[in-house]
């Protein structure tokens, strides 16, 4: 049981990172310090990979200028890499104490006077491999291996400080094997080496975050027809799949130029991660991919929230870890209008609506409060991508789609590296002069938190002289303070009326004139706000569940679903994600019952259906009870839903019996 639940969380953690986003891929491995006292500004880093010993040596040279006067100089660097030596410029020797959390102080003899600039050489080595030692707990973010090494950012494999918002350049030479290649930040040439090695130079003059290297035995690159300097580097396990990933991230470089402006560079490498790391990742010129993401089918939207990193993380970042909503919930909106563009508006509404529960899961802390969270946390991640992509899906809504797509460019050109503060956001906003009073609108979503549950009173009178019918009513909502414009829409037995109602206070009147009689009244029909009601709270409860589930806290997972059939005790969704917690702890009885009942509920997701005649075709087979088994895959077929590749999971144990991982299929 052990074993399981440390399965659970590193796959959670994984998710977690990317999630969506995003996921994690996007944040750091530590919490925001109380006031940096420095800025690095700077790296040259001389690097050697030994995949076959799992090594890494490095000499770096970090230069560093002083925010005020200090004594000391707070680092942070990976606990397996041990330092033999630092020096300052005069080569000096200079100490450092260092801790369990992979923080390093140096001990300066003579203090750095506010504004002074220092460098000093770090010459360090060690043994990086698997997760053990990682500053992400369960996440592997630095290693040499064979057939990839990875050296991502957020392993602190360099001495750093300040994750995501302390910007600086960098000039990198990574040594490896002949036979493999270094992707980078910033290409600056390769030179064949003695000893049957090869050195990769990078170089990145732009303030940013060039902090990742990711070494490999890659197949040529494949480069997408439209854009040539696109390019996709695989091991040959995913090769077939290179071009189609080139040409998607090629399509989604295009969408995202005429939305936000021209990116930072023209050149993007989309190169393979292991699949035992973060989903996906990301760094100026770098798009970083799990070799099991590959397949666009079901990824291109993982694709597009990394692709938009080129601007709203390398390009644009958070001045603090405060306004990481803006960088996050960026990249998680930017993948659903690109989604909308793509798909469509129904796929993009419902795409939005799960994100909507996930900004409701953790709602207790403010967006402009969220710095003091562990920024691997749920709550975090929750309300900087999911909460964060609601608050541009609802000013979008209030300022309208032009402005809106000028605020969104008139921020990459303004603040192109930079950090950017959520009060230089509301600035540009309000300076678009919309006639929006935007004031209310920050102050309720980043200062505040919770959300409306919308109500309505009416009554319909009738006009004479065949004017038609005028409806008089009353919205009501639960939170004092709110003020923001509403839609309204009245369907009649003729044309439906729709209206755009200022909602001020827990109660505002409406009156709204329409020829046909009035059939049915709906507040924000579109699903424009966040907002608390019933079906949402059910949602919210799904996810907390699956989280925990996901944590190992299977008795708390339990509990959020049986909330969520409080709700709604017709729930196909709710009773699937009991039927899994079941599964995966071998009650298969009680699993099939719960697929059952899912089958026999509000098909709500309509995947639902197929994927648990999948999940019971499985109990069957494991109960050696074959022909049921089939019988319930054929099942799945007949649905011709292919939600995650369901129709390709039915073929697959239609011609062999499905077994438990650890085992063997026949």
């Amino acid at each position: 049981m052990k074993n399981k639940v440390l399965m659970w969380r590193m796959k959670w953690r994984t998710n977690i990172a990317m999630l969506a986003l995003a996921l994690l891929a996007t944040a750091s491995a530590f919490a925001a310090s109380a006031r940096q006292t420095i800025q690095v500004t700077g790296y040259v880093i001389h690097a050697e990979l030994t995949p076959s010993m799992h090594r890494l040596t490095a000499t770096t040279q970090v230069t560093i200028t002083a925010l005020e006067d200090v004594t000391t100089i707070p680092l942070e660097l990976n606990n397996a890499l041990r330092i033999s030596s630092i020096t300052d410029a005069a080569g000096k020797t200079v100490d450092a104490d260092r801790s369990s959390d992979a923080s390093l102080r140096l001990r300066l003899v003579s203090p750095l006077d506010k504004g002074q600039n220092a460098t000093y050489t770090f010459v360090y080595a060690g043994t990086l491999s698997g997760s053990d030692s990682s500053p992400v707990d369960g996440l592997k973010t630095a290693s040499v291996d064979d057939p990839i090494s990875i050296l991502l950012y957020a392993g602190r494999w360099f001495p750093m400080t300040g994750y995501l918002t302390n910007r600086f350049t960098a000039e990198m030479h990574i040594r490896v094997p002949a036979g493999e290649r270094v992707i980078g930040s910033g290409y600056a040439g390769t030179q064949n080496l003695p000893d049957n090695k090869v050195e990769f130079s990078y170089i990145w003059t732009k303030p940013s975050f060039p902090g990742t290297i990711i070494a490999g035995k890659f197949l040529d690159p494949v480069s997408a027809n439209s854009a040539s300097t696109i390019r996709v580097y695989t091991t040959d396990a995913n090769k077939k799949s290179a071009a189609d990933v080139a040409e998607t991230v090629a399509k989604e470089m295009d969408y995202f130029t005429t939305q936000f402006g021209e990116a930072e560079s023209s050149r993007l490498y989309v190169v393979e991660l292991p699949n035992d790391t973060v989903s996906a990742y990301w760094a100026p010129e770098i798009v970083a991919l799990a070799g099991s993401r590959f397949p666009t089918s079901t990824n291109y939207r993982l694709l597009a929230n990394t692709v938009a990193r080129q601007w709203w993380s390398s390009s644009v970042s958070p001045a603090t870890l405060n306004d990481a909503w803006i960088t996050n919930g960026m990249c998680r909106y930017g993948e659903l209008m690109y989604m909308e563009d793509t798909v469509g508006r129904t796929a993009f509404e419902s795409a939005a609506s799960d994100v909507a529960a996930g900004a409701l899961a953790y709602d207790t802390t403010p967006l402009s409060s969220t710095g003091r969270l562990d920024v691997f946390s749920p709550d975090f991640q929750s309300m900087t991508l999911e909460k964060g992509a609601m608050v541009f899906h609802m000013l979008r809504w209030e300022i309208g789609d032009d402005a809106f797509g000028k605020l969104l460019r008139t921020i990459q050109l303004q603040y192109a590296d930079k950090g950017i503060r959520t009060a230089d956001v509301q600035t540009l906003a309000d300076g678009l002069n919309t006639g929006a009073n935007l004031t209310p609108f920050f102050a309720q979503w980043l200062d505040g938190t919770g959300a409306p549950n919308f109500a309505s009173k009416y009554t319909v009178m009738r006009l004479g002289g065949n004017k038609g019918f005028r409806t008089i009513g009353t919205i009501s909502q639960d939170l004092d303070l709110f003020r923001m414009p509403v839609e309204l829409r009245v369907e009649t037995e003729g044309k439906t009326v729709t209206k755009r109602i200022e909602v001020v206070g827990s109660e505002t009147q409406f009156v709204v004139d329409t020829f046909g009689r009035p059939r049915h009244i709906a507040i924000d029909p579109d699903n424009w706000l966040l907002k608390s009601t019933p079906d949402m709270m059910l949602r919210v409860s799904i996810l907390r569940g699956q989280q925990l589930a996901a944590q190992g806290d299977l008795v708390g997972a339990m509990k959020e679903y049986n909330n969520a059939l409080n709700s709604n005790r017709n729930s196909s969704l709710a009773h699937y994600r009991i039927g899994e917690l079941y599964f995966q702890q071998h009650n298969y009885q009680g699993s099939a019952n719960a697929y059952r009942d899912a089958l026999n509920g509000d098909s709500n997701p309509r995947w639902t259906i197929v994927w648990s005649h999948i999940q019971l075709g499985k109990i069957f087979d494991i109960t050696g009870q074959r022909d049921r088994a089939v019988a319930e895959y054929r099942q799945a077929l007949q649905t011709n839903d292919n939600t995650q590749g369901a129709l390709n999971e039915a073929r697959k144990w239609l011609t062999q019996v499905y077994k438990p991982t650890g085992t063997t299929n026949n």
